[in-house]
């Protein structure tokens, strides 16, 4: 069997004044065929896994590009166009093919397409001819469009959000389609429209239970292969934004159209119940300075750069400063000038600075302070579960009793490692103030004596009924009480 396996990837907040261009991928991931590492990354997975797979299987692997770039705004035209290209030149020259295995995201938006995902695998099946099997493992903060599912076999998304499942689900992929290309099975995807945009933190009820429910029915159920929950992107402006459910079933179509319908509308039963409740930035700053102990967690949940935001955002850092907090830890506030100025003053050096907050209008105000520079990081990076994040060429201040990492490459905090990676043992701190909505609850859980949610701002459009869409379902809701009514 010759298998050929690619990825690319970014999460687009068509809100956010951040454009994407090739530079945004070289600072992530930016591999050329046969050179990804060994290490997955977020959409990379089925290829390392394939490795595995096709030298277990003595199958040929054809290794395209990986590219991958942190979550921002709609990626400049010719940038994706040119990587688009590049891997389907890959796939040309690979042929004859048994397969094609990718690695997506599936909330990318280019300048001129609303589905990049769906244009990029509708040309490949184009290459290939209908009776290639096509199939990708995808992040559930994406967008299912009717093009994508008619020219893929089958799709497997990430379970958990937190996402620490992605190499479990790629090992998924992979296995539905190994059995496949041997004639034991054929795969059949059912997809049911949830009509509704919510936020699914699997860290707590009721997502966690519906999760190990779906689990359990891959066990149980006779015929059925995989089951998903397309959990949509609120950030991303598309004509199918939304969440869906899949079913995929060996060759059983009715079956997985029932079961896919029976789970959507159970989820939807509960909509409006998933997230955490969350508190503004008063309220979190004083309960984090009374509690008893450290460290304290606060996540600013919409200043998060995993969903397309700046991360500069300074409303939280300016409470904490107007309260005299006291050994406090925040990671990270980006701002490349800030991190450029940093590094040229040098370590130990004591300045004047003025940063953060230069992105966007309600992220606060930009702070000024006199720092001293503790520490400098070249392309420091941090951990998240098997896989690692950079953060850009990175700089720790110190004033007034806290601890301020500025980065040059966004990304959220995912793990504890962040901190440790410039010289802050975070164990330490009674308060640690991070950037993301729910990926950094598997790891800093662990640390944390306390854990508070914090809306501040209006960094991301996190309140659909409100946001001023224009291409987005009017239909879906909140944007209505009763989308079955419409």
């Amino acid at each position: 069997m010759r298998v050929f396996t690619a990825a690319l990837a970014t999460e687009t907040n068509t809100f956010s004044p951040i454009a994407v261009d090739r530079r945004a991928f070289e600072a992530s991931l930016d591999a050329g065929p046969g050179e990804h590492p060994e290490t997955p990354t977020l959409c990379t997975a089925p290829i390392t896994i394939g490795r595995e797979i096709c030298a277990r299987e003595n199958w040929t692997l054809i290794e395209g590009s990986a590219s991958w770039a942190d979550p921002a705004g709609l990626v400049a035209r010719a940038t994706y166009e040119e990587m688009r290209d590049a891997i389907l030149d890959q796939l040309r020259a690979a042929l004859p093919v048994n397969a094609v295995v990718m690695g997506l995201h599936g909330a990318m938006v280019a300048q001129g397409y609303d589905d990049p995902e769906g244009d990029l695998l509708t040309r490949m099946r184009e290459i290939v001819g209908p009776d290639i099997l096509i199939c990708a493992e995808l992040d559930p903060h994406s967008h299912l469009t009717a093009k994508r599912a008619a020219a893929a076999d089958f799709f497997v998304y990430f379970k958990e959000f937190p996402h620490t499942d992605f190499v479990d689900r790629a090992r998924d992929l992979w296995d539905i389609a190994v059995r496949a290309l041997k004639g034991e099975i054929k795969p059949v995807m059912s997809i049911f429209d949830c009509r509704m945009i919510d936020v699914f933190p699997t860290s707590k009820q009721p997502m966690r239970g519906f999760v190990d429910k779906i689990m359990a029915l891959e066990k149980s159920e006779p015929g059925l292969l995989s089951l998903s929950v397309v959990h949509g992107f609120m950030a991303g402006d598309v004509p199918e934004m939304g969440t869906k459910m899949v079913a995929i079933t060996d060759n059983a179509k009715a079956q997985g159209d029932a079961l896919a319908e029976k789970l959507g509308r159970e989820l939807y039963a509960m909509r409006g119940t998933f997230m955490v409740e969350q508190v503004n930035a008063e309220t979190a700053v004083a309960q984090a300075m009374a509690a008893e102990m450290g460290p304290v967690v606060i996540a600013d949940v919409w200043d998060n750069p995993g969903g397309g935001t700046a991360g500069d955002a300074t409303i939280l850092l300016a409470e904490l400063i107007a309260r005299d907090a006291q050994n406090v830890a925040v990671g990270t506030i980006w701002d490349p000038i800030a991190v450029q100025i940093c590094f040229a003053a040098g370590e130990g050096a004591e300045i004047a600075l003025r940063f953060g907050a230069k992105s966007a209008p309600d992220t606060g105000s930009p702070i000024d302070q006199r720092v001293i520079v503790k520490k400098l990081v070249r392309d420091a990076q941090m951990r998240f579960g098997e896989s690692f994040a950079p953060f850009g060429d990175a700089a720790l201040i110190s004033f007034g009793g806290i601890e301020v990492i500025l980065n040059s490459t966004r990304a959220q905090s995912f793990d504890p490692s962040l901190f440790s990676a410039l010289g802050v043992e975070p164990t330490e701190k009674k308060i640690l103030l991070i950037k993301s909505t729910n990926h950094f609850y598997a790891a800093f859980s662990k640390i944390a004596s306390e854990i508070i949610y914090c809306s501040a701002g209006k960094a991301y459009p996190n309140r659909p009924a409100e946001t001023n869409y224009r291409k987005a379902p009017k239909t879906i809701w909140p944007m209505v009480d009763d989308p079955w009514a419409v």
